[in-house]
């Protein structure tokens, strides 16, 4: 890739990430939703763990880092760039960008990395001030394990966006998005450990679960920043992010390349 078009890809990232501050109030009802959101899964695991010391193998200090870090990496590719890509098929704008000497599939990707980067960063802050008032989050006292952790967030990214792209791709197959969104989101929070661990699922499931990319998403980062895997295992599971990044970035650029030759885009 030449100077000229990472300064476009650039370009895209920053307009993406403008777009999001210019609908501020869009913005801030979804951060105060994500915090509702945040304070209930929060104490429905408080009345689980009532009167228990350990579920699943789980400490409640446990489950409660769990959380905080199972909603950070959540929060790091965000609804807008989820609803954008689907929204240019179902439009017929996605039209406009065939005519671009641009890479459609790049130039999504940079809009969630530019979306996502207030996302994240305005989760973190909301995390840190949920945590000070929390005790008992178990942190590590590691630099090589917060290393660790920013490399697996960054293959949870690459992960989530593969399957969001490919299930947003649907749509030109689709009149409407809302089924193929929702239905990703379910399988996703399901079989990634963002719901529940996945060590609370029978064996066949979660055998099942790890075989999958999705566990990639919430599971590896989480099991990392937990300590609950060492280094070298921490870097092999990094490295299956890795694998499963470029794997779904390849199925994606086959099934984009597949789709603009034989469908009609709706509103086209």
């Amino acid at each position: 890739m030449s100077a000229i078009q990472i300064k476009k890809y650039r370009s895209i990232a920053n307009r993406s990430l403008q777009n999001v501050l210019a609908y501020r109030t869009s913005y801030v009802i979804g951060f105060l939703a994500n915090a509702v959101n945040l304070l209930a899964i929060y104490f429905l695991w408080h009345g689980i763990y009532s009167g228990r010391a350990e579920v699943g193998g789980y400490s409640w200090d446990q489950m409660k880092t769990y959380l905080l870090v199972t909603f950070l990496a959540n929060s790091v590719l965000s609804w807008y760039s989820e609803t954008s890509i689907s929204g240019k098929i179902l439009d017929g704008s996605v039209a406009v960008d065939l005519l671009k000497p641009i890479d459609f599939q790049t130039a999504r990707f940079s809009e969630t990395l530019g979306a996502s980067l207030l996302e994240g960063g305005m989760s973190a802050i909301l995390l840190i001030l949920f945590a000070s008032f929390l005790s008992g989050i178990t942190l590590p006292h590691s630099l090589l394990v917060y290393v660790l952790f920013a490399l697996s967030l960054l293959g949870a990214i690459l992960v989530k966006f593969g399957v969001v792209y490919l299930a947003a791709l649907l749509c030109f197959w689709s009149t409407g998005s809302m089924g193929i969104v929702w239905t990703r989101i379910a399988v996703t929070n399901l079989l990634s450990g963002a719901l529940v661990p996945l060590a609370f699922f029978p064996d066949w499931l979660e055998r099942l679960a790890l075989y999958l990319p999705f566990q990639s998403i919430i599971h590896t980062p989480t099991m990392i920043f937990l300590q609950q895997t060492g280094t070298l295992e921490s870097l092999k599971l990094i490295a299956l992010q890795a694998f499963w990044g470029i794997a779904l970035w390849i199925a994606g650029k086959g099934m984009w390349n597949w789709a603009v030759r034989q469908v009609t885009i709706h509103g086209g």
